[in-house]
């Protein structure tokens, strides 16, 4: 059963949910109080008494819709008696399912460039991201003999994602089918000896 949220939790979540809305429609810079206080139909004073500021309200939707994403991305990591080519493939599939998410991550990591609090919380987020990859990549990067140090691997794993999430953003996706598909192959004869 779901907690029973009090009538500021209701609203700081309607807030949120709305900031996310917003991120994903009209990006940070189209983001004001009163918008946000319209798309969430509460008062736009409770922004600031309740978040402290816009750039808190903000952060605050990356971090939780990290813990959402990042409570699957484990237990999908996880599962047992599952090959890590198909938890590979599964997590492939999210980059499109996930394309709000990205769409917000985007969004504050640009706000976070010329925002050093921000910034702060940006990459903790990020540090959040690496323990999650390394955790799924350790014994894979072992048995399949892969010859880079383990926090290289979650390096190159999270820019490789990343830059196909900026391609993508940017309404570009030349190659990378053809891309993922390598990679798979690879992972199956991995596998299959």
């Amino acid at each position: 059963m779901a907690p029973v949220l009090t009538a500021r939790q209701q609203t700081e979540e309607a807030f949120l949910d709305a900031a996310e809305r917003l991120l994903v429609s009209v990006g940070y810079a189209g983001i004001t109080t009163r918008a946000l206080a319209e798309e969430a139909d509460a008062n736009h004073g409770l922004v600031h008494y309740y978040f402290g500021s816009m750039e808190n309200l903000l952060a605050r939707v990356l971090e939780r819709f990290t813990e959402r994403m990042i409570a699957r991305q484990r237990a999908m990591y996880e599962a047992p008696d599952v090959p890590f080519a198909e938890k590979w493939r599964t997590a492939m599939r999210y980059l499109d399912a996930d394309r709000e998410y990205q769409k917000v991550w985007y969004e504050l990591q640009a706000l976070a460039w010329n925002r050093p609090e921000l910034r702060v919380r940006v990459a903790h987020v990020n540090r959040e991201w690496r323990a999650v990859l390394s955790e799924a990549l350790a014994e894979p990067r072992e048995r399949y003999g892969i010859p880079m140090p383990l926090e290289a691997l979650v390096s190159l794993v999270i820019t490789f994602n990343e830059g196909i999430i900026f391609e993508r953003l940017s309404g570009i996706e030349t190659g990378q089918a053809d891309l993922l598909q390598w990679i798979d192959d690879w992972l199956q004869r991995k596998e299959s000896r």
